[in-house]
Formats: structure tokens, sequence, C-alpha cells
């Protein structure tokens, strides 16, 4: 069963979640708004810039977490989910998630974001398959720190080829559209590599390489 691997951000829908998330914890006010906004615009020009250490931006955007338990963040995620991230998924990427289940493809969302925000944004489009940014809870509440291999550039290939293997799956014929130069490695890989809405470095790269490059509204 080929596989339709998607990634999320700016991808399946049109904005970043993490980022998105942090305006909402702010306006929780379960961080310092000005001040812990101000820090993750920054963190995401890195991001940008393909210069982010993933490490760095999770411990800090995962500080306004510490100490609250996983239910008390999905009481909040919910209505997250429905108000901000649902008018912002694109509709093609709706249509080609449906054209890959009509194929017979099993659909994957992997992701550099955390595995609460990615499962839920995901389970809105009928996905139940993700790879993301796995969090550490100790006594019942996020400690903020993360699991394992996080999900970000070559660490995609990893986490994926363990998820591959455990699965009895393999990457023949399989497609992956994402939006991002970070996510070039995989890209790579794939038989079937598609830019969404690219970034400037992958837009080059992908004319270059002749790979299709899809404009998602």
């Amino acid at each position: 069963m080929p596989l339709a691997i998607f990634d999320l951000d700016d991808t399946l829908i049109d904005g970043d979640c993490a980022s998105l998330w942090c305006r909402h914890m702010a306006n929780l006010q379960w961080a310092d708004g000005e001040s812990f906004l101000a820090r993750e615009s920054e963190l995401m020009e890195l991001y940008a810039e393909g210069k982010l250490a993933m490490e760095d931006y999770m411990a800090f955007t995962l500080t306004p977490l510490v100490g609250r338990t996983a239910e008390e963040v999905e009481y909040e995620v919910g209505p997250f989910v429905e108000d901000v991230i649902e008018p912002l998924i694109h509709s093609d990427a709706m249509r080609r998630v449906a054209a890959h289940r009509a194929a017979g493809d099993r659909v994957l969302v992997i992701s550099a974001s955390a595995r609460f925000l990615v499962s839920a944004i995901a389970g809105r489009l009928g996905i139940d398959e993700v790879l993301a940014i796995e969090l550490d809870e100790r006594h019942g509440s996020f400690s903020g720190d993360t699991l394992g291999v996080l999900t970000y550039r070559e660490g995609k290939i990893t986490r994926l080829r363990a998820w591959l293997e455990g699965q009895g799956e393999s990457l023949d014929g399989a497609s992956f559209y994402s939006d991002s130069h970070n996510d070039l490695p995989l890209l790579r890989l794939v038989d079937r590599p598609h830019a969404v809405n690219p970034d400037p470095q992958l837009r080059r790269h992908a004319e270059e390489a002749g790979w299709p490059i899809l404009e998602w509204r």
C-alpha cells in the first residue's frame, strides 16, 4: 500500500500551528505575551533560514506547559483547533487527501510540531496516523522536555524509518508533500516529492529537479 505523507504547517494548513498555539497560550495568560511572542518570532525566523535548533524552539515554547496536565491542555486544544485552525485548512489539501484515500493509499502526517497539536488537527482531516514531536510527562504533568528523536529535518527520516519497520511498510511509490526546504532530506528520499506553496529555496530546488509545484489555497 503506497504511502501519502503530508507535512502539516503551511502545507495542509495556511499557517504554523505551533506559532498560532503560542499566541493562544499568550491569550490564555499562560505566558508573558509580549516577550514570549517576540522570542518565538525570532526562533521562527531562524527556522525559515534553516538555522533553527528545534531543541531550542521546543524548550522555549513548552515552558508554559510545565506542570500542566494533558487533560488541561487538551481542554484548550479543542476550541483552538475549531476556531483558529479549521478556517486555515486548505480545501485543495482536503481534496488531495481524499484522492489518495480513493486510490487506496495509506495517509500519514509527519510534522515538527508537538503531537497534541498534530493529532488534533490531523483528526479534523480524518487522518489517524501521525508522527510528531513527543512530549515527556512526569507525575501526570508535562515536564517541558521532549522524548526521542524530533521529527525535524533528518529526524523525520529517522522516525519514519522506525515507523515503517514497525508497520511492515516501505517507501515504494510514496508521495510526500511539503512547503519547506527543511524537508528536503525526506523529499529527496521519496519516489513522488511535491512542493506545496514552497518557500523560495524549495521552489528553486523543485524547479531544478522537475518536481510538481502545487499552489494550495
